[in-house]
Order: structure tokens, then sequence, then C-alpha cells
């Protein structure tokens, strides 16, 4: 049933691509209207049951409440809001029409938002924790990568182009380092979610503070603490009739920020798996279409849907920004609609980015007689420099060498770009000018660009540890 329950037939009506094709079920159930009504009714039940403690209502009344809280009717609800035109007080009177002994004392003393901010915030802190788990995952399989990689040397690219090489495990902790920063930021704004607590229309508690009448041994303070204790959830210490929205936007910002390291990932992966590079590739099934014109295609779909959802992403912090620095004096509801597309969306948007990486770098297809021929074309190149330092230090010209190997390597490099093999190791090993200095032997050796890659398998092993050791501190 759509939101509206007004058409049986969802497929006349438009569907968001949220609503099936991205995200999983897991985070749909969390944002879904069901799972909504349910957490506003946990919350109704816990305030009635703190307000039995303080003698405000009967235990019978708390009673009848409880035994109908799973009895959901969003049907119901929406045709009174047809009505009434407010979402929450539809659901209160549906909910109390259940409830012939509890009905009566429903939200007693509650503004909408004691309800609907503390159930955001338990859906905000769901959602984070479901990110996290994934995330994790996708870090335990990247660190196994990095791993077995670590001394595999590739080229190296800077501006797109040929650089000095790396190793292929030590590109790939790149992209662990980013998302381990991006876990940290993630579970550190998970642990500092809030609640609104119960503070009533303006956030004073000026109704409770009426409702109790100055009960000794029960404050509106102490009220609060009971009913998000057993929700178990904290409150800010102050708000006004909505908990501060810059924590939305520090939420969307986190997500944000990981959306930011998936695209990086996912667009170097749309490049190397271009043909002139043809070094990785996502997993393609054997039954998988890359194109409805050309049947010959693979395209890199995973990784260019990534990098879509996560522009998205990416935008949504700003909305939540405006939300949070135009919420004026004590509120307006000007956050409302927005924040009914912009929380889900990024939730889901993210939850599907981490599905789609975890399928990448689990399935990584790499090439490696194209990691051999591109550092075969361009590695030599690179590998020039240690030849240079070599020479100067066996006594040559530093500048005067200099322009030797550019003069070379720019011949070369012509040739290299005609098709042919590179010729540079030939053209050096023939000069006189630097044979004077290194033997060629010598110069064929130092010009193997393989063992050009410094320290890159020992730093990519330990950021290996590093994950590995992290995420063993997360399972704790």
């Amino acid at each position: 049933m759509s939101e509206s329950g007004k058409n049986s037939d969802l497929f006349e009506n438009y569907l968001s691509p949220f609503t099936w094709r991205y995200g999983s079920d897991e985070m749909r159930g969390l944002w879904s209207q069901a799972h909504k009504h349910r957490l506003w009714r946990r919350i109704w039940v816990t305030l009635a049951e703190a307000q039995a403690e303080a003698g405000l209502v009967s235990p019978e009344q708390v009673a009848d409440l409880r035994a109908h809280a799973d009895h959901v009717d969003i049907s119901r609800a929406h045709e009174i809001e047809a009505e009434i035109h407010h979402d929450l007080m539809a659901a209160i009177k549906a909910f109390a029409e259940q409830c012939p002994v509890g009905g009566g004392i429903i939200h007693l003393g509650a503004t909408s938002t004691d309800i609907e901010d503390n159930t955001d915030a338990l859906r905000l802190r769901a959602s984070l924790n479901l990110i996290v788990q994934k995330l994790t995952g996708l870090l335990a399989n990247l660190a196994d990568q990095v791993t077995r990689w670590a001394d595999t040397p590739c080229m190296g690219f800077t501006h797109i182009q040929p650089a000095e090489p790396t190793t292929l495990g030590y590109r790939l902790a790149q992209y662990a380092q980013d998302l381990l920063i991006d876990l940290d930021e993630l579970q550190r704004i998970g642990n500092g979610i809030r609640g609104k607590g119960f503070k009533g229309a303006t956030g004073t508690s000026a109704s409770y503070a009426q409702l109790l009448g100055g009960k000794p041994g029960m404050t509106p303070a102490d009220l609060e603490a009971r009913v998000m204790a057993a929700l178990g959830l904290e409150p800010f210490p102050v708000s006004t009739q909505t908990y501060p929205r810059k924590q939305d936007w520090l939420v969307l910002n986190g997500l944000a920020g990981l959306a930011g390291t998936l695209y990086k990932l996912a667009f170097d992966l749309r490049l190397l798996q271009s043909p002139p590079f043809g070094e990785w590739g996502e997993p393609f099934g054997a039954r998988q279409v890359g194109s409805s014109a050309m049947p010959f295609k693979r395209n890199p779909v995973n990784a260019e849907n990534i990098n879509s959802l996560a522009r998205l992403v990416a935008a949504l912090p700003r909305v939540a920004w405006d939300n949070a620095a135009h919420s004026l004096l004590e509120r307006t509801l000007d956050d409302s609609a927005n924040r009914r597309s912009i929380l889900p969306q990024a939730f889901l948007a993210t939850d599907e980015l981490l599905g789609r990486a975890s399928r990448i770098v689990g399935g990584l297809v790499i090439n490696e007689q194209a990691i051999g021929r591109n550092l075969a074309n361009y590695g030599t190149f690179a590998a020039t420099e240690r030849l240079l330092m070599v020479a100067v230090k066996a006594g040559a010209d530093r500048q005067v060498t200099h322009e030797i190997i550019r003069e070379h390597s720019m011949a070369a490099w012509t040739a290299v770009q005609s098709g042919a093999p590179n010729p540079l190791a030939d053209r050096l090993t023939a000069d006189e000018r630097i044979t004077g200095f290194v033997a060629p032997d010598r110069i064929q050796v130092l010009l193997d660009a393989r063992t050009y890659v410094g320290d890159a398998p020992v730093r990519a092993r330990k950021m290996a540890q590093i994950v590995q050791t992290r995420l063993g501190e997360t399972g704790d």
C-alpha cells in the first residue's frame, strides 16, 4: 500500500526508486511507515508508563495501550488524516479508537515532536548502525585485497598521466585508509545521537510541570529521564520544539563523506577498466547484458551507479544545513516536508553504495597482463630517476645527465605513442655519455620499474593490519 492509501495498484502511481530498486529491505524497513507508527506507539506507551508511576494515569489505562500497541492500522490513520490534515493526530485517534480504556490519555502533555523527533533519533541511530555494519564488512574484504596485492607492482598515474610505479595493494590501501576515517566519523556521530526528550511545545517542559503539579519526587526532568531510559536514548539537555536540526546535518555530512570515498573508488575503477588501461574490472555475470545496442560491451555499471547515487548523497547535506540554519526562534515547519525525503534517501542511497562497492571489491577482476604491459610501456620512464641518481653518485654532472635522459625519453615517448615497443632502455644503454658512469647491464636493472616501488608493499600491509585491528576493536 502506498502512503496515500488511495490506489491499490502501486504501478499506476509514482514510485520512488528507493521503494524497490536501491537500498536493502532492512534499511527500507527502518524508514517504513509501519516501523514509524510502531515506534510512535512504543513511545506513547512508554510515556504513559512513566506517567502512571507519577500517579497521573491508571495502570488499567496503560495496560490497554500496551495491549493494542502492535495493532497498527495505517489505512485508518490515513482516512482520519484526510479529514483533519495532521498525520500524528490521525495516528493518535486511530490508536485511541482501539483502546476504550486508555485511549483518552494517549499523548498526555506531549507535543508532536516529543514523539516524532525521538522516533527519528531512534531511526537515525539504527540506520547508522546498519551502515557501520556494512562498512566494516567492506573494509574487511578490502584489507584482504590490500594484503593479497601488496607486492604487485603497477604503473602509478598522476594527472591521469603515467608517473612512477606503485603497487596494487598500496593503491587499494588508500581507499582503505579513507574508509577507516569514514568509519570513525560515522561511529562518532552514531554515539552522539540524541533525542528531543519530553519538553513540550517550546522546550520548556511547561505542560509536564503543569501535569505533575509539584508532585514530590517527580519533576519534569525526572519524567523525561524515566521515559528516555526506557527508550534507551539520551536526550539533548535543551531543545526548542524540536531537537537541534544540526544533528541531521551532521548525520548527512557523515554519509556524504563515505559517499565521497566510494565515489573515488568507483571512478578510479571506471578509468582502469577502460581498454587503454585495462588493469581492473568489476565482476560481470555470465548472462549480464552491457548494452542494448552493442552486445560486446562490458560497461562498469556498478561503478557508474555508485558515482550517480554518491552525487545525490553529496547534495543532501545542503538541505539539512538550510533546515538547521532556518529553524527560526523556537521552530518553523519548513523543514518537515523535505526531512521525509532527505533522511531515508540519504540512508538508502548509502546502503546501496556499500552493497555495490562490496560486490566490486569482493569480485575485483585484476588483469596482470595489462598491468605488466603498462609497466613495460611507461615504467621505464619513471625508473630513469634512479638511473640519474646512480650516475651522479658515480661522478656524472646532474644537469648534463638530466638533459641526456630527457632527450632519449622524448624520442622513446614518441615511439610508444605510435604503438612501438618502448626503446628507452636500449637507447640509454647505447649512449656512452651514460655508460661511462653506469655499466649497461646495471642500467637495465635500474630501469626495471617493477622494483622501483620504495616501501609501498610494507606500508600496504601495515594499512591492512591497522584496518584489521580496528575492526577487531569494533567487533568487541
